[in-house]
C-alpha cells in the first residue's frame, strides 16, 4: 500500500546520505519534499504540516548538521515521528474480567466486516482463546449464510437465527448468552453496515451496545477509501464510542494516507490490520514497523512471527537431521516452498529484509514471478517417489512424462533440476565443518 510513498521517501533520504555533511538549507529542502510526498499520499494536511514541524525542531535540537552521520540522525527521527503519528506502540486487544468479552465489529457497508469477523475469530484461536461469531446483520442479504459458510470452512463457531424472524439485538443477546453457558472467552458480533452514517444505522448499533456491553467496539475501515474512512470513522466514534480501529486492504494499492492520518485525526488507536484475502492474512498493528516498512529499514520482527507461525519445530528438526546425513531430497524442498508460500507473497517477504530499500532502482521484487513456484510445486508433484527421493534416476523419458503432466518443457524440468543440484551443494556447504563461514560466504557473494 505504502509502495509510491516509500519511494519518494527513499529518494528523499538518498540524497541526503549521500551529501555527507548537510546544511539547515538542506534539511529543509528536504522535508519540503516529505512534506509534498505526504501530501500526495493522501495524508491529513495538518497531520503533514505537524510532521514535519515534529521532525524540524527535533533535528534542531539534537543538532543533526554537527554529527558524523546527519543523513542517517535525520532518517532516524522521521521514523520515530512517522511510527508516533502511525500510533506510537501497538495497543492490546482488551479482555472482560468474567467471559465473554464482547468485541462489536462496527462500519460502513462494504468495508469488510463480515470477512473481518472470521480473521478475527481465527486469531483468536491461535492464542488459544475459545471464540464464537454472531450474526447481527439481518439486513444485507446473505450476510448470516456468508458467516455460516466462513465458520463452516475454518471450524469456528457461529450463532444465528433467521433474519426474517429475528431482530440485530435479539440475536446478540441469545449469542452472549449461549457465549456465557459455554465459557467462550470472546464473542464478535458482525453487525450491519450501510452505504452511508444514518440514524436508523446508529440507533441499531447503539441497541446492540447497550445490550451486549463490549469490551471493544472495533471500526472496520476500507484502507483504500482515502480521508473519507478518516471522516466516517469520527462520526462513528462521536455516536458509538470507538475504542479501536481495523484497517482492511492494506494489501491495496491505494496512496496509504488514510493510515497515516487515522491516529493523529481521531485519537483512536488502530489495532488490527488486513493484508490480504486469506483469512490468516491479518495482523496486530505494529506503528513502528509500519514506519520501518515505508522507509525501506524492513521488519524482522514481523518476519520472525510470519515464520514461527508456519515452520512447524519437529519438521525443522527432521530437516535438519537430513541436511547433516546429506539427504536432501524433492519432497524436502517442495515442502519448503509450500512453508514459504503460506507466510505470504514474496514481495511482502521481501519487503520485511532490512537493507531491500537500498536496492530501490537496482531490483524491484514485484519482477519476481510468483507463478515460477507454482510451476516448481507441478513439477514435483508430476514425479513418482522414487524420483523425488532420488532425481539422478530420471533420464529423458522420464522428463518428457514429467513435462507432459505438469504442463511445462522438458528444458523447465531441467532448470528446476539443476536449480535443485545447486541447493543440494549449497545445504552440503552449510551443514558440513565450517558451514557458518560457508554460509557467511555466500551472503556475502
Amino acid at each position: 500500500m505504502f509502495e509510491s510513498l516509500s519511494d519518494k521517501l527513499g529518494g528523499v533520504f538518498g540524497k541526503l546520505t549521500n551529501s555527507g555533511k548537510l546544511s539547515e538549507k538542506d534539511i529543509d529542502a528536504a522535508l519540503r519534499e516529505v512534506r509534498l510526498a505526504l501530501l500526495e499520499a493522501d495524508v491529513e494536511f495538518k497531520v503533514a504540516r505537524q510532521f514535519v514541524k515534529n521532525v524540524k525542531e527535533r533535528a534542531d535540537g539534537e543538532k543533526v548538521y554537527a554529527s558524523l552521520t546527519p543523513g542517517q540522525s535525520v532518517i532516524r527521527i522521521v521514523r520515530d515521528e512517522l511510527a508516533q503519528i502511525l500510533g506510537g506502540e501497538a495497543v492490546e486487544i482488551a479482555r472482560a474480567d468474567k467471559p465473554p468479552s464482547v468485541i462489536m465489529l462496527v462500519g460502513l457497508q462494504g468495508a469488510g466486516k463480515t470477512t473481518l469477523a472470521a480473521k478475527l475469530a481465527l486469531w483468536l484461536r491461535k492464542q488459544k482463546h475459545p471464540v464464537m461469531m454472531a450474526a447481527c446483520d439481518l439486513q444485507r442479504p446473505a450476510a448470516v449464510d456468508q458467516l455460516n459458510q466462513l465458520g463452516k470452512q475454518l471450524d469456528l463457531s457461529v450463532y444465528s437465527e433467521e433474519p426474517s424472524s429475528s431482530t440485530p439485538v435479539k440475536v446478540a443477546k441469545a449469542a452472549y448468552k449461549k457465549a456465557a453457558d459455554e465459557g467462550v472467552h470472546y464473542l464478535i458480533l458482525d453487525t450491519a453496515g450501510r452505504l452511508a452514517i444514518d440514524n436508523d444505522l446508529m440507533g441499531e448499533l447503539e441497541e446492540i451496545r447497550d445490550a451486549t456491553s463490549p469490551v471493544e467496539t472495533l471500526l472496520v475501515l476500507d484502507a483504500m477509501t482515502g480521508q473519507d474512512a478518516v471522516r466516517s470513522g469520527g462520526e462513528f466514534n462521536d455516536r458509538i464510542g470507538v475504542s479501536g480501529m481495523v484497517l482492511t486492504k492494506m494489501d491495496g494499492d491505494a496512496r496509504g494516507g488514510a493510515a497515516l492520518s487515522m491516529r493523529s485525526a481521531t485519537g483512536v488507536p488502530i489495532k488490527f490490520i488486513g493484508v490480504g484475502e486469506r483469512p490468516d492474512q491479518f495482523e496486530v498493528y505494529h506503528p513502528d514497523r509500519i514506519a520501518s516498512r515505508i522507509l525501506g529499514m524492513g521488519d524482522v520482527e514481523s518476519l520472525i512471527e510470519k515464520a514461527e507461525v508456519q515452520f512447524d519445530t519437529e519438521e525443522a528438526a527432521a530437516l535438519e537431521q537430513k541436511l547433516r546425513k546429506n539427504q536432501f531430497d524433492l519432497n524436502d524442498m517442495l515442502q519448503q516452498f509450500q512453508t514459504i508460500k503460506k507466510m505470504g507473497s514474496m514481495t511482502d517477504i521481501l519487503g520485511m529484509i532490512p537493507g531491500m530499500g537500498s536496492l530501490r532502482g537496482k531490483f524491484n521484487p514485484k519482477d519476481i514471478d510468483e507463478s515460477q513456484m507454482a510451476r516448481v510445486e507441478a513439477i514435483i508433484h508430476s514425479m513418482t517417489m522414487a524420483e523425488r527421493e532420488n532425481p539422478t534416476i530420471i533420464n529423458g523419458s522420464r522428463r518428457l512424462r514429467i513435462a507432459n503432466g505438469s504442463g511445462v518443457t522438458t528444458t523447465q524440468v531441467n532448470q528446476l533440476l539443476n536449480q535443485f543440484k545447486q541447493m543440494q551443494k549449497m545445504m552440503k556447504k552449510i551443514s558440513g565443518p565450517g558451514g557458518k563461514r560457508a554460509l557467511m560466504n555466500m551472503l556475502k557473494g
